[in-house]
């Protein structure tokens, strides 16, 4: 995978929202040694970025490019939850 691609795909991860483990360790030193004492393991939710959407919007759906820059605010998140569906049901039929 390629420089562009990694890029693409970790827009699009933040364009679309993602959840990610969130892990806390604590060590303690025990006869000179760090010893693991606590772990904890949380499930984190990353919601979609518009601006993330608008950039890959510009990037690579040109004919979106004058569209997307005179949108408002709330154009832009109902533009991105119009595409998120998109991209859910690709995903579905994929």
């Amino acid at each position: 995978m390629n420089d562009e691609d990694k890029i693409r795909k970790a827009l699009l991860k933040k364009a679309l929202g993602y959840s990610a483990d969130e892990v806390v360790e604590e060590y303690s030193l025990n006869d000179g040694e760090e010893v693991l004492v606590k772990k904890k393991v949380t499930k984190k939710h990353y919601s979609p970025d518009v601006s993330a959407v608008k950039i890959l919007l510009e990037r690579y759906y040109k004919t979106y490019q004058d569209k997307i820059s005179l949108m408002s605010d709330e154009e832009l998140l109902e533009e991105e939850e119009r595409l998120l569906n998109l991209l859910k049901e690709e995903g579905d039929a994929s």
